[in-house]
């Protein structure tokens, strides 16, 4: 009889407490904290050989306090490479340097999850091994430029990878990902959003392939639910995130229709158990040309698991979401770039340093660690 009455009292309860970013939430095996996330962000800081310094570990072990980090995007191998100074998780110096990291956020008591990254075409023969060309779903040059390490440069058209050559790109994951569990992080991120390789899979501007890997949706979402199966073999379902900006245009990117395409992925992914859904939410400005807005409102009945969701959240918003329950966790980008302890400044409403846009990317610990703590 007491055993159902306190079976009767916990029901009750899950119904009575509105969760708030501050409560405790269950992430695959994980019962974190808060349901604050840091949010990947790319900050070209790493050290030589693309592998992550003390510095870095610093970095990370400063903002523990979170329900969850997720690292920012680390290339799973030379190709994979976008951007000067950003880690890597592909050679035996970069699993150490990223040992340093989560031995220091697991000293604090924090969770880190490592994002896996192929940047696509969002690269340039500078930065390829032998100066190669970048590739892609298909030969279609990104507008603008990309920094170097020769200084600003346009884009170049990227080679259309070969159907043959997929099997070894999915295998770079589930290698990147077992580097990563060597590493000693807790799950990874698969970064399948912001228009890098997975991304341009997955939406109809770039993806024009005439194989079994583009055209119809379902051929487009393959190599996504490919490359998530096979990180899964490495971690278990349970510890593997995923990331999507289903109507973000960063990149030169687009969709015909956003909520048809990434509906239809999450429902494939959603069977598989994953640790949780990362979603970008759509901006004011982003271009949706037909369909619904897929928020995370829009994702919520297709993903009963964790779900996070991202969009320049603060407190207010940020509650108001969870008590509704369209999402269980809030990202945090730049918020959480200035505010090492953004937990207690979250619960105190503030008050709140400022980012330095200029620190963003590249140089020293200014910028980087040395934001100060309430």
């Amino acid at each position: 009889m007491q055993d159902l009455y306190l079976q009767a009292i916990e029901v009750l309860l899950t119904k009575i407490i509105v969760p708030t970013l501050f409560s405790p939430v269950q992430v695959g095996p994980y019962m974190l904290a808060n349901r604050i996330v840091m949010a990947p962000m790319t900050r070209n800081r790493a050290g030589p050989g693309n592998a992550p310094t003390e510095m870095n570990a610093t970095y990370y072990a400063q903002r523990a306090s979170g329900g969850l980090i997720v690292t920012e995007g680390s290339q799973i191998s030379p190709q994979g490479l976008g951007y000067p100074g950003t880690p890597g998780i592909h050679s035996e110096e970069q699993i150490a340097g990223w040992r340093l990291v989560t031995d220091a956020v697991h000293a604090r008591g924090g969770c880190i999850f490592l994002q896996l990254w192929h940047v696509g075409r969002i690269s340039h023969p500078t930065l390829q091994p032998d100066g190669a060309l970048p590739v892609a779903p298909t030969a279609i040059r990104p507008d603008g430029k990309l920094w170097t390490g020769a200084g600003m440069l346009p884009f170049e058209t990227p080679r259309a990878l070969e159907t043959d050559e997929i099997p070894d790109l999915v295998e770079s994951f589930r290698i990147a990902a077992a580097n990563a569990l060597a590493s000693g992080f807790d799950g990874v991120e698969i970064h399948a959003a912001n228009g890098y390789l997975l991304d341009q899979f997955l939406r109809d501007k770039t993806n024009l392939r005439p194989d079994r890997y583009g055209g119809s949706i379902e051929n487009r979402a393959r190599l996504v639910i490919e490359v998530t199966e096979a990180v899964a073999t490495v971690w278990g379902a349970d510890r593997v995130g995923i990331r999507f900006s289903p109507t973000h245009p960063f990149n030169d990117m687009g969709d015909s229709n956003p909520a048809a395409t990434f509906g239809y992925t999450v429902s494939r992914l959603a069977p598989l158990g994953l640790a949780y859904l990362h979603i970008v939410e759509p901006a004011s400005t982003d271009p949706i040309l037909a369909g619904p807005r897929p928020d995370a409102r829009y994702f919520r009945p297709r993903w009963r698991g964790p779900l996070i969701a991202n969009r320049a959240y603060d407190r207010e918003r940020g509650n108001a979401l969870l008590a509704e329950g369209a999402a269980d966790l809030i990202s945090f980008a730049a918020l959480y770039l200035a505010n090492p302890d953004l937990p207690q400044r979250l619960r105190h409403d503030g008050p709140f340093n400022l980012p330095d846009r200029k620190t963003f990317y590249g140089g020293g610990e200014a910028g980087y660690t040395d934001y100060p703590a309430l």
